[in-house]
């Protein structure tokens, strides 16, 4: 079954490889959609894919990278939107 999650985590998670890192594991888990720095410092991003791997890449960004401290994920089922791929946005 296909789900979407949109999710915006707070915490240092600017320019620390987070939006690469995410993309990494969309990858490794088959998750599409997309990551994106917001101007409050946030990072935001649209996970679809298959239930199991978009909660798993959900439960990734409670961490991150090594060099982020993510202090709160804010996570919001969607309706799935046909992402085919993975993109880092600006």
């Amino acid at each position: 079954m296909s789900i979407a999650l949109q999710a915006w985590v707070s915490g240092r998670v600017q320019g620390v490889w987070f939006r690469q890192g995410t993309a990494e594991q969309a990858a490794t888990l088959g998750v599409h959609g997309w990551v994106r720095n917001l101007p409050d410092g946030r990072v935001e991003a649209w996970l679809e894919g298959e239930e199991l791997a978009v909660r798993g890449l959900a439960r990734w960004l409670e961490q991150g990278p090594p060099k982020a401290a993510v202090t709160g994920v804010q996570v919001q089922e969607q309706a799935p939107q046909g992402y085919t791929d993975f993109e880092v946005r600006r």
